[in-house]
């Protein structure tokens, strides 16, 4: 890996129009502006149709933006693909099934001036069992591990992963994310797309959401579950006045939602501090607890209104 200052991902006013013969222009990617710093681990999250597949392209260098910029490492994204700095797991395609894993491996490796050690790649993906076995032979969860352990060869600074885990059962889906933290912990820049948002919630530090072609949140997870979703306040109130105190708790502009189920009222709130203040010193109340809403519920917000269609 090359040590740079460089952000990993710089994207400035990023567009992409397709245009179908006999159909009218379609907007995959509308202004999108990202930087991502080197060593960030990022989920790129998005619903089917979002833009996400399309920036993750060019990024690759795969294809052009019809308008904007796009770095990589400071160079033109096909430069740094063609340096061995940018490497990519994707879903399908690319395996010659005729061949064995190893030999996938060394085929690949020797298209590199100076790869990774072919046997190190296959320990580090959890491969090497699976050394002599015929690429035909594999699983699905397998193959994507062999895709994973080709992207390594280059000894890439920036991993771009585009539903890792697909095809993988829950224990290979654990081991590879298991090998991904150790793969960040040497300064690797790792970005990913995935429909798992529990992968997203456990295993990134950053989400950024694409839905309509642009960018619709940025953040750490608790950031964008609170943004989208707001927090939950719940606390016990007095038994004799509970009942009143969910009437003023409904009337206050910051609160979304009241209810009271026995005598503990939960409360939907873009103020927490502000309402749980007023629960404790002016309701009585007690036992105060606050949450955020889950990754899932700030994903179906943020993206309400682009749930359908294909992915570009």
């Amino acid at each position: 890996m090359t040590t740079t200052t460089e952000p990993a991902i710089d994207l400035v006013g990023v567009t992409k129009t397709f245009t179908p013969v006999g159909r009218p222009p379609v907007e995959a990617v509308r202004g999108i502006d990202l930087r991502v710093g080197r060593g960030e681990i990022v989920a790129f999250l998005g619903p089917n149709g979002a833009g996400k597949t399309t920036t993750l392209d060019m990024v690759l260098g795969l294809t052009q933006p019809t308008a904007g910029r796009v770095a990589v490492h400071g160079r033109p994204a096909r430069t740094a693909v063609l340096e061995g700095r940018v490497s990519a797991v994707l879903q399908s395609g690319g395996l010659l099934h005729d061949l064995t894993v190893r030999e996938t491996v060394q085929v690949i490796a020797s298209a590199y001036r100076q790869p990774r050690d072919v046997d190190e790649v296959l320990e580090r993906t959890g491969l090497t069992a699976l050394a002599r076995r015929r690429v035909s032979k594999c699983s699905g969860g397998e193959q994507q591990r062999l895709r994973f352990a080709l992207a390594l060869l280059p000894d890439p600074d920036l991993l771009v992963l585009d539903e890792p885990t697909a095809g993988m059962d829950v224990g290979a889906r654990h081991e590879f994310w298991a090998t991904m933290r150790a793969e960040v912990e040497g300064g690797r820049t790792v970005v990913f797309a995935t429909h798992y948002l529990e992968e997203a919630d456990a295993f990134a530090q950053r989400i950024v959401m694409v839905a309509r072609g642009r960018v619709v949140a940025d953040g750490s997870t608790a950031e964008i579950r609170a943004r989208a979703t707001g927090r939950t306040v719940s606390a016990t109130l007095p038994a004799a006045t509970a009942q009143q105190a969910v009437a003023t708790l409904r009337r206050r502009p910051d609160v979304v939602a009241a209810d009271l189920a026995g005598d503990r009222v939960t409360v939907r709130t873009g103020d927490a501090d502000a309402v749980a203040l007023a629960l404790l010193t002016d309701l009585g109340g007690s036992g105060l607890e606050i949450t955020t809403g889950s990754l899932d519920d700030a994903f179906l917000a943020l993206t309400a209104d682009d749930l359908v269609g294909a992915d570009r």
